[in-house]
Formats: structure tokens, sequence, C-alpha cells
């Protein structure tokens, strides 16, 4: 069954964000997260995942970069509800980490009750059925044996190993992420059990709004990279007034 995130009624403003792949690379990134969540009118944010470009456990949060984005996240969430969904690059994010920043744990699907309307909310990798080795590597990560033998490693040894991903071609990433797409059917499908009429997701980079036939749709979140030329991202926000994307 789909969990529900049902909007308490003092709730005016929802903002929806993803992908920022924040690393020790990414300074302007991280700022303008801080500034998004001090600044934003929403009672509540929710974070649809690879907000890392890589979590290699809750331990890493005490120190360097980490300790910035911990600290990011603790002030905000003294001023509104965070929620996180985890993506591909930070499903290792867990509950001593969601403890110190008040994160507030969304599944992977999630219904989002709100405004009078039904949204259902992914990460977007799980829907990407053409890409089968990505798929098969996801159940091999995402399963308890993995990660209890890769957090069982020294943090020092966990902390290599993302610098090696972090050093890898940002070129083949992007290359992988415009070779495959969701597929409509299993969306049309998850919608329908969902009883929702929209999707909102991350995950491709493509951010763009899709008509799935049968009054559904799907619309994709964007990336983010202040430490690009030029600078992108955006943010959904939902009110009593529909779905807004905002240009940052």
């Amino acid at each position: 069954m789909i969990p529900v995130l049902a909007a308490p009624a003092h709730w005016v403003h929802i903002d929806l964000l993803s992908d920022l792949h924040l690393g020790p690379g990414t300074p302007a990134t991280l700022a303008r997260l801080a500034r998004h969540l001090a600044e934003t009118p929403a009672q509540a944010v929710l974070l649809l995942g690879d907000i890392f470009e890589v979590w290699v456990g809750d331990d890493a949060r005490h120190e360097g970069f980490e300790a910035e984005v911990t600290q990011v996240l603790q002030d905000a969430g003294r001023q509104r509800e965070l929620f996180f969904m985890a993506g591909n690059r930070d499903f290792l994010l867990g509950a001593d980490m969601q403890a110190a920043t008040g994160l507030k744990p969304l599944r992977d699907p999630t219904r989002l009750d709100a405004f009078g309307q039904r949204w259902l909310l992914v990460h977007g990798d799980a829907q990407c059925l053409d890409d089968t080795a990505y798929q098969d590597f996801r159940r091999q990560v995402r399963s308890d044996a993995w990660q209890a033998q890769f957090l069982a490693q020294p943090l020092t040894a966990r902390q290599a190993l993302a610098r090696q991903m972090r050093e890898g071609s940002r070129a083949a990433q992007a290359s992988q992420l415009m070779s495959t797409d969701l597929d409509a059917d299993a969306c049309r499908a998850l919608l329908r059990e969902a009883g929702a009429g929209t999707m909102i997701h991350g995950h491709t980079h493509r951010p763009a709004e899709h008509d799935l036939g049968e009054g559904l749709r799907r619309v994709v979140l964007s990336d983010w990279d202040f430490d690009a030329e030029p600078p992108r991202g955006d943010v959904i926000r939902l009110s009593a007034e529909g779905l807004q994307r905002l240009p940052l």
C-alpha cells in the first residue's frame, strides 16, 4: 500500500526539490539551498532525493561539508517541516541523520494529499525500467545485507570510495541520464494505484511536464547546480492555486 502524507490545514505552501548533488565542490549550491530554506514562505519542504552526490553513512555528518549541510538543515528545521525521500545517491541517509536534522522520512512512493488534490511523489529511478543494469544494481544496494556490509567498513574507506565516485566522469553520468527515462506504463499504473493524477519526481535532470493520457501527467523537477555557468535550479511549489515552477 502506498503511504499517504496528508498536509495539515495550516500548510499554505509546500516546496519540492531534488537532485542538488551536494559535495565539497558545490559551495554555491549549498549556499543557495541555505538561502532558499531561510527565505521560502513554505511551511514544508520536501527533498525528493539525491540531495547529496554521495552519502556514505550518518557518521560522516560530524565533519567537512557534511557537517555544513547538517547545520543548514538543522537551522531550517527550526523554521519549517523538512521531509526526505532517498535517491539513488543518498539512500544510506538514515535515522541518526534524520534525528540530528529533524528530517522526516518519506517512502518512495508517497502520495501527498494537499489542497484538495492528490500528488504522487517518487524520486524517479525505480521507474527507469529500460536501464536493466541499473535496476539490478539498485536491488543489490538497497538490500539490508549490502548496506550492513558497506557501513561496517571504516569511515575513511567509505570516504575514499566517495571521492572516487565524485571524480568520475560527469559527462558519463549525464550520458547515462539522457539515455533513459521513466517508463510511461509504470507511471500510469502507479498513479492509478495511488488514486492520484500527477506524479512529481526528479532523477532525470530534465525539467518538463509530460501528458501520460487518461488525465494523468508527470512533472519533472530540475537538478541544481549554482556552481555552474550559467547556474540552474528550480523549485516546484504547491498551494491552493495549484502547481508552480519557480526558477531560482
